[in-house]
């Protein structure tokens, strides 16, 4: 009797024993499993070349010193054409003084350098090679010699309301080392540009003047 009831505990504690190794095995492989969904990902490949840069599309850089809003240390007069082509991209158009500031900013498109190309034109059209060609002469010439001037004003110019108030232009009339920036804008939009120490800024002033 003794016997028998020991066979039946030693069979009952052998069941448990294996039921409680199920158990943490089972445990054990889902906590496995959570820990792979939850791996982290690898971190961004920063060291791949990017397929585009800030360069590929610049297609022509002009650059020039010249004095203008300072009388000794030059400015930096830039152009930079980006875009698909010479003919469909855009032009920037900086003045950056000797401390690196950008104290001038403009806009210009294709068209609005080539525009002028119908005063030399010997034929009623022009192919786009041609086209190109003198886009690229307008950059090459931008910022030639002959299109800055001293003193800004000339004597005989007087004022006239506009763009620049007569405070300004009394001041900058005063100043015999002011520099004055001429460039043309399409067919007849000749634009000249001041640095204007009243104002601590670049100032426009009406047409070439006299």
């Amino acid at each position: 009797m003794r016997a028998s009831a020991l066979f039946a505990s030693l069979a009952l504690l052998s069941a448990c024993s294996s039921t409680d190794s199920s158990q943490n095995t089972t445990t054990t492989t889902a906590t496995t499993a959570d820990s792979a969904s939850t791996t982290v990902p690898e971190p961004m490949d920063t060291a791949r070349a990017r397929t585009v840069t800030a360069q590929s599309d610049t297609l022509k850089v002009v650059r020039q010193r010249h004095t203008f809003s300072a009388p000794v240390a030059p400015d930096q007069f830039a152009l930079v054409l980006r875009g698909p082509s010479v003919l469909t991209g855009e032009v920037s158009f900086t003045i950056t003084d000797a401390a690196g500031q950008v104290i001038f900013r403009e806009m210009l498109s294709p068209a609005d350098l080539e525009a002028s190309m119908v005063y030399e034109m010997k034929t009623a059209t022009a192919t786009p090679a041609e086209r190109e060609a003198f886009v690229r002469r307008r950059l090459d010439t931008f910022f030639a010699e002959a299109n800055f001037h001293k003193p800004a004003i000339s004597p005989k110019e007087t004022y006239a309301p506009g763009d620049l108030d007569r405070a300004t232009w009394d001041d900058l009339r005063k100043r015999p080392d002011a520099v004055s920036f001429h460039y043309l804008v399409g067919k007849e939009d000749r634009r000249r540009i001041v640095w204007s120490p009243l104002k601590k800024q670049v100032e426009r002033l009406p047409g070439f003047g006299g």
